[in-house]
Formats: structure tokens, C-alpha cells, sequence
């Protein structure tokens, strides 16, 4: 469990972030929602130590990640798994080599126990025979399966998503949001996953938190967006006419 208590952020005199507290839960699938500028990355970016937030603390399993040491900052980042939004992936390695970086950089194990394990993250993401192409080689989709693929080769305890399904068509990020969604309950991760996928919202989001203008304006469940009477939450959620539509027919459902 992540707990973020009162979390302040700024940058010169602009602030950012305002006040945020909130608790991403273990074995689900916490989703950030909002617009661009809602501060919602920066709240990321804290959470994972890459800025450092003004005030306010961040407890992993009730250690506090603000507070620990550079050395134990190094430490705890090995129990944290990224998928970035553009894949990352290195251009001049093959998929296996990928997914092996994390284990070659931080683990103990010999290069057969690496090999292994690698292989193994890649039969979970259903890549087994794509080891030896190059990212180059491979579609979009399958790039995200090689970037899950080396999140989870160290069995991280925490797992951050940035937009992960950014370029991504409908059918391929749905199985992307699935992949996701299991790898988080098999291993009872804290998924933590940034997103303005509307898809993904409705569809794998167990824990939602919505970010605006640098506040916690709205927290819950995907099953209580389409009846939340907060504007703010419902402006943003259903921008679309389709979905408004959606909305009113499924609240008029309830309503009859």
C-alpha cells in the first residue's frame, strides 16, 4: 500500500500540487485521472522520487520514501517496476536483452537463472519467440508487452504506468489494460497506473483517483462514476456526446 499524506509540490512560485492525500491499495489497479496540467504526472513523478515533493509525506508499507536516505531511496527503487509511455525500450538490444537489463543490473542471479527468468516475464506477456527481434521489428503493442515484460522481472512490489496504452488502437490497448489488470492481481502489486483512457477507466479501474488543478477532487470505484452527481468528475469523464449519452441512459435505468 502507498499512502500519500498532505503533499505539496512547487516550482518557484507556481504550485502544483495542493494538499493531496490519498491511499493507492494493494492487489488493484489505482488509476490517476485528469485533464493535462491537472498535476496529475507531477504527483507521479513524486511518488517514484524522480521530483521531490514541497511538503508532505509518502509511506510505502509505512516507510517513508521522502525522508529515506539517497542509499535507501536506491534500495526501495528495486522494488518498483516502470512501464513508460513511449516503451523505452533500447533500440540496439534484442526483446530478451531487454527484458534482462533489470536482472543484469541489479540481481545476483547467474545469466542461466537470468535467461530464465526473462524468459519466463515473456511467456506471461505471450511474447515466447519474439526474444531474438529487435524493437524495431516488432508493433506497438508487442513493444508495451516487452516494457511490462521488464517491469516485472525483478518481482516488484510496486508497479507505475505512464500512459500506458498512448498510441495504442482500441483493440490493443484493451489487451494491454487485461495484462495489466491480471499481472496486478497474480502478484498483489500496487499498480499505479496514469491514464487518460477513458476505456481503461471504465474498464480495470478499481481505485480512481481524480486530479484537479492540483487537488484530490473526486476517489472511487468505476461502477460510481456514471452516477457521481460531481461536475467536475462527470464534465471531465464524459466529454464526448456518446458517453453522455451512455451516462443518461444508464441513470435513467437506475432512476425507472
Amino acid at each position: 500500500m502507498i499512502e500519500v499524506k498532505n503533499l505539496y509540490k512547487s516550482f518557484d512560485d507556481i504550485e502544483v500540487l495542493k494538499g493531496i492525500s490519498t491511499v493507492f491499495e494493494d492487489g488493484k489497479t489505482n488509476l490517476i485521472i485528469g485533464q493535462s496540467g491537472s498535476g496529475k504526472t507531477v504527483l507521479m513523478k513524486n511518488l517514484v522520487g524522480l521530483f521531490s515533493p514541497t511538503s508532505g509525506e509518502i509511506l510505502y508499507d509505512g516507510r517513508d520514501f521522502v525522508r529515506l536516505s539517497k542509499k535507501e531511496k536506491v534500495h526501495m527503487r528495486r522494488e518498483m517496476g516502470m512501464i513508460f509511455q513511449s516503451a523505452a525500450l533500447f533500440d540496439s538490444m534484442t526483446v530478451l536483452e531487454n527484458v534482462m537489463f533489470p536482472l543484469d543490473m541489479f540481481s545476483s542471479m547467474t545469466l542461466r537463472e537470468r535467461t530464465k527468468r526473462a524468459m519466463d516475464c515473456l511467456d506471461r506477456v505471450n511474447l515466447v519467440g519474439a526474444e531474438e527481434k529487435y524493437p524495431g521489428e516488432i508493433s506497438g503493442g508487442m513493444q508495451k508487452r516487452v516494457a511490462i515484460a521488464r517491469a516485472i522481472a525483478l518481482n516488484p512490489k510496486y508497479l507505475f504506468c505512464d500512459e500506458p496504452n498512448s498510441g495504442l488502437d482500441p483493440k490493443t490497448s484493451l489487451v494491454i489494460d487485461e495484462l495489466l489488470h491480471s499481472i496486478t492481481h497474480e502478484f498483489n502489486m500496487t499498480t499505479i497506473i496514469n491514464t487518460h483512457d477513458m476505456n481503461s477507466v471504465m474498464g480495470i479501474g478499481e481505485n480512481i483517483i481524480f486530479i484537479y488543478e492540483g487537488q484530490k477532487e473526486w476517489q472511487g470505484v468505476s461502477s460510481q462514476i456514471m452516477s457521481s452527481t460531481n461536475k467536475r468528475l462527470t464534465d471531465f469523464i464524459f466529454a464526448s456526446d456518446l458517453l453522455k449519452e451512455m451516462r443518461e441512459a444508464v441513470t435513467g435505468i437506475h432512476q425507472s
